[in-house]
């Protein structure tokens, strides 16, 4: 279970959020939404260990935030790329993944074809489409045994096509008792998604 307790936020002088208390159980997925600038990405930020609230606790299965045990079960997905137009897909996944553990090409390559890249695996992301680098970033979902899954915008530049991929695999991952929580300014059919509006 995570639970979050009286958590609080300011970026400057703008107090984006305080008193925040909720917890998310295994297999849970919750959606957060919120107008621009209300706190949304601060807030994942925040719970994958990145940023630092104001006030509050945040713990997952009573191993608190930024702990080795917490940082261990978190898979952080941020709205903007973090791709290298010097390397190729399979390249950049593996350095993306490669940051928690080894996986070998076989699987990576897998995981490019289970997000509709295959083929372009060895291609220069410089080459690639928006919806395509966003792929290459998502291919991280079907190799992350991470419990919980923090993903800011994760349809953002995607097709339908590519919105149902990842909305399956999200409802695999709680249906194998993870945990979700996203945000999206689009719609989403996801059954059994629970809202939190900041």
């Amino acid at each position: 279970m995570l639970k979050i307790t009286e958590l609080s936020c300011q970026r400057g002088y703008n107090q984006l959020f305080s008193g925040l208390s909720f917890n998310v159980n295994a297999g849970d997925i919750l959606r957060i939404t919120g107008t621009n600038g209300s706190g949304k990405t601060s807030l994942l930020k925040i719970l994958a260990g990145l940023n630092t609230q104001e006030q509050g606790s945040i713990s997952l299965n009573k191993n608190k935030v930024k702990s080795e045990q917490y940082q261990e079960e978190v898979f952080y997905l941020g709205h903007l790329s973090a791709l290298s137009s010097e390397l190729s897909s399979i390249e950049n996944l593996k350095f993306l993944t490669s940051l928690s553990k080894t996986i070998n090409s076989q699987t990576l390559s897998q995981a490019l074809n289970d997000v509709g890249l295959k083929g372009y695996e060895d291609e220069y992301c410089a080459k690639l489409s928006a919806g395509q680098k966003r792929r290459v970033i998502l291919a991280g979902l079907f190799v992350s045994d991470a419990k919980l899954w923090l993903l800011d915008e994760p349809f953002t530049a995607l097709d339908p096509k590519g919105v149902e991929i990842v909305e399956q695999r999200i409802k695999k991952h709680s249906e194998q008792g993870g945990i979700c929580i996203f945000t999206t300014h689009q719609d989403s059919v996801l059954e059994n998604q629970r809202v939190l509006a900041l």
